[in-house]
């Protein structure tokens, strides 16, 4: 069967070529035969205008003169009345292409070139057909192999995918053999790969969400290990332990988040909260980043506002942000609150270049990042923003503006004049 389908697959390849490939040599053929034609009458015509103008112009006419108006392959003869011919180049011999044209003036001027030319254009032409009809049977040969084994081996081809999931590797193959039954059984292997590649996504998904989210709190409490290990003040070593014992808390918090959205993305647990007490344990847990690095973190903006949402979920959007503007910004970090409508909104700026143009539209999607970076930390940020019902934008490229919208809810005290006064915390 696989020799029979080769050679019919060959046969018909060797009738298309020769069909079209001697209709396309006739036709390439006349082309280049009329364009030599319209080359040398366009000489011709060239020629006798050249000779007019200077008749006109009462001006000397010689071979001298017009050498250069000819091309080198070329012969032309200008025949003016009461005046002996004027000879242009070498006259070809044997069978050539010529033109006459008539000037205005009585001159004629016959130009004509060696047919030769074209017989080594249309060589050419028949050498690259020759070439293409080549590639074009060769190319039909393997086709012809790759489809007899297609055609031959469906069982092999099946049980190669059912090994293929065995090992791990749930890729669908979409391949059909055109028998019903051979065709269930792919479809059903096919399911099922794509089932297995699901679950496998999911893993690898939660993964890297979990390194990416574990690693901010587990730097952070080893720089206050740290700082307790350096310092022999017992008043600091409480300070420091306590803070200590705060990230240990939102790091659980972190990992109960994480195997809840493994098992429903959509679930959250939102609550009315102080926003100013999460912005101010984020600048405590970034501050030693930033002054290792030379630069600062503030915050400003409206004070005392109530959001709706989970703490630990803003608090690790806002941390996602702040380390995207420590790595990628420059210049000092801003977190400023406001309200706009009934909604609570901080804003993380930096003075650094922005973001850049073509990932502006992309910048929220996993494995988009401008740097050498993991490229999830924002796409992860979002995922939190959207299950508790707030969301994150871009509101700037350049320079940065990152928003993050929640809910929020009435105050339950009176409003003090201090409350929309500005705040600066370093």
């Amino acid at each position: 069967m696989r020799r029979r389908l080769i050679q019919s697959t060959l046969a018909v390849v060797l009738v298309v070529i020769g069909v079209f490939g001697v209709s396309l040599v006739i036709v390439e053929t006349r082309t280049i035969s009329n364009s030599a034609q319209e080359r040398v009458d366009s000489e011709a015509l060239r020629l006798a205008s050249i000779v007019d103008s200077r008749i006109l112009g009462d001006e000397h006419i010689n071979a001298e003169i017009l050498k250069n108006q000819i091309a080198e392959d070329r012969y032309a003869v200008i025949r003016i009345p009461g005046q002996a011919p004027v000879e242009l180049g070498l006259q070809p011999s044997g069978d050539v292409i010529h033109s006459t044209a008539k000037g205005e003036e009585g001159e004629t001027v016959t130009v004509q070139e060696p047919r030769s030319a074209v017989t080594r254009e249309v060589g050419r032409t028949l050498l690259i057909i020759a070439a293409v009809a080549l590639l074009a049977i060769v190319a039909a040969v393997l086709l012809a192999v790759r489809q007899a084994n297609r055609l031959a081996s469906p069982l092999t081809d099946l049980a190669e995918t059912a090994e293929r999931l065995g090992s791990g590797d749930p890729r669908p193959r979409h391949k059909r053999y055109g028998v019903p039954e051979l065709d269930r059984v792919a479809d059903v292997l096919d399911g099922s790969a794509e089932r297995i590649a699901r679950m496998l996504t999911a893993e690898r998904r939660l993964a890297a969400d979990a390194s990416h989210q574990l690693r901010t709190p587990l730097t952070a409490l080893s720089m206050r290990l740290e700082e307790i290990t350096l310092t022999d003040d017992p008043d600091n070593v409480k300070e420091e332990a306590t803070i200590a014992l705060t990230q240990v808390e939102r790091l659980t918090d972190v990992v109960e988040r994480l195997l809840t959205n493994a098992r429903d993305p959509r679930t959250g647990s939102a609550v009315t909260f102080d926003l100013d007490e999460v912005i101010k344990q984020q600048l405590e847990e970034w501050r030693p980043a930033y002054r290792s690095a030379g630069r600062a973190v503030v915050s400003s903006g409206k004070r005392h506002l109530q959001a709706v949402g989970t703490p630990g979920a803003v608090a690790q959007v806002l941390a996602a942000l702040i380390e995207n503007s420590l790595m990628h910004g420059g210049g000092t970090v801003a977190l400023r609150t406001r309200v706009t409508g009934n909604q609570a909104v901080v804003e993380v700026t930096d003075e650094g270049p922005g973001v850049p143009t073509d990932l502006g539209a992309r910048i929220f999607e996993r494995t988009i990042s401008g740097r050498n970076s993991t490229g999830i930390g924002l796409a992860v940020a979002r995922d939190l923003a959207e299950a508790d019902g707030g969301r994150l934008e871009m509101l700037q490229a350049q320079p940065p503006v990152f928003g993050l919208f929640l809910s929020r809810t009435p105050l339950k005290r009176p409003p003090r004049v201090e409350d929309d006064e500005e705040r600066t915390v370093r």
